[in-house]
């Protein structure tokens, strides 16, 4: 997750929680969250290119990369600008293409039906296995993209569970579910952004099965789903980015280390010990 995220999240969440607590959850900086804050109002040396953007966007029913927003640009304004600057405009502002993105795997999938954000950006747990949020994420290899699913336990940031597959299908959702359904109880909020898997019948089923209640992030909100977020931030940042990963075996064995070392070992800033020592002592 991109700082500004994290500090926007700090923002919105600002009178509910100390900016101390909050910078410790989501690890950055006080002084950088204040360095933020300073120049959040002043207006984006970005700005005009992402009004042209958008411009060019609406025109073209949001199907161009940057590289097509690029000779548009020239064509029609007569602008000639960078295509690496183009494109980090487009992230920044959350323009990118709505065709050819990486979700496209979702297709097929039947969507069943959406829930209520139950969270509601309320990060914090009274006790375990009391809120838990998942979410999906890639991880590149030599031999091809795997995808990693993930459940986390919001009382102490603990993984309950996961799964390493090399497809994104509804699977890759059920076995992490199922994996863990003897800590599922009834009542316990599972958040998930509106993933196709977990809008499906199938995840419905699950729900009834072990009795938790399904929540959702708002469409196109990642801040409902921070934290889940911030873990893979957390997890590229400090294991898969710094490995040339060959395949299949060598990322689960990768993820599975980290996992552990993440759970048992990685000092958590919010509770000054790592998650498995937090739920001991709690216990």
């Amino acid at each position: 997750m991109k700082p500004s995220v994290k500090y926007l999240a700090i923002y919105k969440n600002r009178n509910n929680y100390s900016i101390a607590e909050l910078c410790r959850f989501f690890e950055v900086s006080r002084s950088g969250y204040y360095k933020w804050l300073s120049n959040k109002d002043k207006p984006s040396p970005d700005l005009e290119l992402a009004n042209l953007i958008e411009e060019c966007r609406n025109k073209v029913k949001q199907t161009y990369g940057y590289r097509r927003i690029k000779i548009w640009l020239l064509n029609k304004k007569g602008i000639h600008k960078n295509g690496k600057a183009i494109l980090r405009v487009m992230q920044k502002y959350g323009f990118l293409s709505e065709i050819r993105r990486r979700k496209s795997y979702q297709k097929g999938i039947t969507r069943f039906k959406t829930y209520e954000n139950l969270l509601n950006q309320d990060f914090k747990a009274s006790k375990p296995n009391e809120k838990w949020v998942t979410d999906i994420s890639y991880i590149h290899t030599r031999q091809g993209v795997m995808y990693l699913s993930v459940i986390q336990d919001l009382y102490d940031r603990s993984v309950v569970s996961w799964t390493l597959s090399r497809g994104c299908d509804l699977s890759l959702v059920t076995k992490t579910v199922e994996k863990i359904g003897y800590r599922l109880r009834k009542g316990l909020v599972l958040h998930s952004d509106q993933g196709a898997q977990y809008a499906s019948k199938e995840y419905h089923a699950l729900s009834e099965k072990y009795k938790f209640l399904p929540s959702m992030s708002r469409k196109a909100t990642p801040l409902d789903n921070a934290c889940a977020e911030n873990f893979f931030s957390i997890l590229k940042t400090e294991c898969v980015n710094r490995h040339n990963i060959k395949d299949f075996t060598d990322a689960k064995t990768l993820i599975s280390q980290y996992i552990y070392f993440y759970n048992n070992e990685r000092i958590q800033l919010a509770f000054a010990c790592s998650p498995m020592e937090m739920r001991r002592k709690a216990a």
